[in-house]
């Protein structure tokens, strides 16, 4: 399918590139890089999201550039839409008016567009844009460079997930000999949290549990710690990592109340267990050490039938908590 991209793009002149609702920094990262790199071709391209982009990524190149709309009502060439599980995802009435190309790195992504490149082996979609723009012929400069490093470390852990492999770390050499700065990217995606993250981060702590077989840890977050922190949905990024980092735990929810009876739940492995089975059973997607969902109910309802369905998955049966 790389070959039937690179064909578009060179017959095509004007582009629109979007990613999913909450962009993370795969889809800031991937979706800024293409940007930069369609530049280079002198097409005429625009990134839109539904949402603004998080603090964490606007020092990427390009972020000042990003609209935020609530609907596409242009016609383009053609449409690129980065790291989306199905068209839905980016929330942007008009755009299944588009062509669209679907670019993704996760198995349970459904195959929406006229053109569907989807490369499971891929550490990150920030990995397909680099290898598109190689293939483009295009000058790996600064602002690619410095958005595809963002790519890779945020969906590598920092290059500590198992999806890290000798090729990421290639292509991560070669991004810093073109002008990616990792201690500035590190320091943006890391070490700029707002303070209502911290204090949410430890209402959130407080909530951690784990059942009887010690390979399983949840935290919960309601609304009232949301307001009581005045954080905002930005700042719960990452805080499924924290229970992931206790010794002997092999996989981690996130239970976060968005609504009264709505629930957005993230779920994390070491990879002994395929977490996107359990999001993919309840309507959700991503891959085998990061998935997500959204489930309806009770929070004790909620927490039983993703736990229970998570504890299948890795043959342990209780869910009795420290």
């Amino acid at each position: 399918m790389l070959s039937q991209v690179v064909e578009l793009i060179e017959s095509k002149h004007r582009f629109l590139i979007t990613g999913h609702a909450r962009p993370d920094g795969d889809s800031t990262g991937s979706s800024l890089a293409l940007y930069w790199g369609l530049r280079a071709l002198h097409k005429d391209v625009v990134v839109v999201m539904r949402d603004p982009i998080p603090p964490a990524y606007q020092e990427l190149p390009g972020a000042g550039e990003v609209q935020v709309r609530p609907a596409i009502d242009e016609p383009y060439d053609a449409a690129f839409v980065i790291e989306c599980s199905d068209l839905d995802r980016p929330g942007l009435p008009g755009l299944e008016k588009q062509f669209i190309v679907n670019i993704d790195h996760h198995t349970t992504t459904a195959l929406f567009g006229h053109i569907n490149w989807i490369d499971a082996t891929a550490a990150a979609v920030g990995e397909m844009i680099y290898n598109l723009c190689k293939a483009l012929g295009i000058n790996i400069n600064q602002p690619i460079a410095e958005c595809v490093y963002a790519a890779l470390l945020s969906d590598t852990g920092s290059f500590h997930y198992a999806n890290t492999t000798e090729r990421t770390f290639k292509i991560a050499s070669e991004l810093v000999r073109r002008g990616a700065r990792p201690a500035h990217v590190a320091r943006a995606l890391y070490e700029s949290h707002s303070f209502g993250k911290i204090k949410l981060l430890g209402s959130v702590l407080s909530t951690l549990q784990r059942d009887e077989s010690g390979r399983v840890a949840w935290v919960t977050m309601t609304r009232e710690m949301m307001e009581a922190a005045e954080a905002t949905e930005d700042d719960l990024e990452g805080i499924v990592n924290h229970p992931l980092s206790i010794r002997d735990v092999e996989a981690a929810v996130f239970f976060k109340e968005i609504h009264p009876g709505q629930f957005r739940i993230s779920l994390r492995s070491k990879g002994n267990v395929d977490v996107s089975k359990i999001a993919e059973r309840f309507g959700g997607g991503g891959h085998k050490y990061a998935s997500g969902c959204t489930v309806i109910g009770t929070q004790d309802s909620v927490a039983n039938r993703v736990l229970s369905s998570l504890q299948s998955e890795l043959g342990t049966t209780s869910r009795a908590a420290d």
